[in-house]
């Protein structure tokens, strides 16, 4: 017995000792080797650990890469940038990383790993399989096949990140809370950077709104579409039981921060869907009855139809351009006459929707629009912004764009999701096993929505900053409609609870 213990204890002895001897040889390769790099001034080598760290992340604690790509992609940066003359157009360091999540993924599935069944036969996960799989036909019948497949593969790792992995880490309450304050606490930094930034030209500055974000988010309108996606969210924060009256009294100064950047954007799109799900909101508080909404939609709906001829001439009339005051900035939204952006987005839709008719089955191909909807501008839709050679981004929705590049059942399944997804969230928001279950539901079931209002005028899902709110908000909604729900209990007291507390 004795000597057995001993062989174990000088085993471990050796087993210690090699581990101390590789420890040390790495460091002292390590020190030679950045000794090298700096007398030969090249630094790239000091990357390397950097690059070990992620690798061993990337095998041993899955979960982590995904928080800290969510983390990043606020505070990530186009490549393009700062390099000159570059053709490369990708964030950094999200758009490293999430090609390696990918491919980790497809070749964990491959080795017969398996997503948990419930998530892989949800109806949203069918519903992204045909998305994906028509976006991937599509791709290979493109008239730019090359371009066409690269945009379906970000789109797939965008989707495979953001939605599956990341349903998977969320079997528990905090873990829910943890993904949306990784996305909310950097983009808050962003938030004060630009407010601090916009402060350079005049707080008021509404040419500036256009470029103060920079070097994070491209221009004002993906940015205020962001801010719009999470302002439900904090409301929501500031009434869960969870957290101590410490921590909510943080909550207040973030809203008036979110609040504040939305009106320095001088997103129209944005303030227009904040408003609507204000109104949402108002509904489920005040409980207001689905027939009565009818009723209500039927009369302006019959308004607009009588009076359509003189609502037309008023809105031709308008002449109101972009301007710093909130209230004439809104009007300039109807302005099809002389407001550039106005007309430069008619423009680009009734270019998608001219390539439409010519391939209406397939499309052109993902991701095409930017390089061919040039020659389907006519003279009369052009306007100051213009250009010839067409090089100015896409189609401006997120509706039309798959219309023009993958056809009429390309732009079905972007609907089928998002819709199906609102379903799932209001579902949710009623059977959720607490109320701040309940509460958060009902507040990313509302972040949805301002983005599929504003993405009738802009469409972000080919970028990280979008996608990742997008299909994690659909993700959350999707883990709790399959872990969180509520118990067996009698529909009778479900109402009963309804009654006694509000929404949020």
């Amino acid at each position: 017995m004795i000597p057995q213990q001993i062989n174990k204890n000088i085993t471990k002895g050796i087993e210690n000792l090699n581990a101390k001897i590789c420890f040390y040889i790495v460091i002292g390769i390590f020190i030679i080797a950045n000794s090298i790099a700096i007398i030969s001034n090249s630094y790239i080598i000091c990357l390397i650990p950097i690059a070990l760290i992620v690798l061993y992340v990337y095998f041993y604690s899955f979960d982590k890469i995904i928080y800290l790509i969510i983390f990043f992609t606020p505070l990530s940066v186009q490549l393009s940038n700062y390099l000159e003359e570059s053709n490369i157009d990708i964030s950094i360091p999200t758009e490293i990383l999430l090609p390696g999540v990918f491919l980790i993924f497809i070749l964990k599935l491959l080795i017969g790993e398996r997503i948990d069944k419930k998530i892989s036969q949800h109806p949203i996960s069918i519903l992204i399989y045909f998305y994906l799989g028509w976006m991937f036909i599509t791709s290979l019948t493109s008239t730019m096949p090359i371009v066409s497949l690269k945009y379906f593969l970000a789109r797939a790792w965008f989707i495979v990140t953001f939605y599956f992995l990341t349903v998977q880490i969320l079997k528990s309450e905090k873990k829910i809370k943890l993904i949306l304050w990784l996305y909310i606490l950097p983009f808050s930094a962003v938030i004060i950077y630009t407010i601090i930034h916009h402060l350079e030209f005049g707080l008021f500055d509404q040419k500036a709104s256009n470029f103060v974000m920079n070097p994070f988010y491209k221009d004002h309108t993906s940015y205020g579409a962001i801010l719009a996606f999470y302002i439900p969210v904090i409301f929501a924060f500031l009434f869960q039981k969870g957290y101590k009256y410490h921590y909510k009294s943080f909550f207040i100064p973030l809203i008036m921060l979110f609040l504040v950047g939305l009106v320095l954007s001088y997103t129209r799109a944005a303030w227009l869907s904040v408003f609507f799900i204000t109104g949402i909101f108002l509904i489920l508080l005040f409980r207001i009855k689905l027939r009565t909404l009818l009723v209500f939609g039927l009369m302006i709906i019959l308004f607009v139809l009588f009076n359509w001829e003189q609502l037309f001439i008023e809105v031709s009339r308008n002449k109101q351009d972009s301007s710093v005051d909130m209230v004439q900035h809104l009007k300039s939204v109807t302005n099809i006459r002389s407001d550039d952006s106005n007309l430069e987005r008619i423009n680009r839709w009734n270019s998608a929707f001219r390539m439409f008719e010519e391939k209406p089955l397939i499309g052109w191909g993902p991701g095409t629009y930017q390089f061919i909807y040039a020659r389907f501008q006519l003279s009369k839709d052009k306007s100051l912004i213009t250009t010839n050679a067409g090089d100015r981004g896409n189609a401006h929705s997120e509706y039309f764009g798959p219309l023009a590049e993958q056809g009429a059942f390309g732009s079905l399944t972007f609907i089928l999701v998002a819709f199906y997804s609102l379903i799932v969230g209001f579902r949710v928001y009623r059977h959720a096993k607490s109320k701040d279950l309940r509460n958060l539901s009902l507040s990313l079931t509302l972040g949805i929505i301002t983005y599929l209002l504003h993405s009738f005028l802009n469409n972000f899902l080919d970028t990280d900053k979008a996608s990742a709110p997008f299909w994690g908000f659909i993700a959350i909604l999707v883990a709790i409609d399959i872990y969180h729900k509520q118990g067996e209990v009698k529909q009778e007291t479900l109402e009963q609870e309804k009654l006694k507390e509000l929404p949020i």
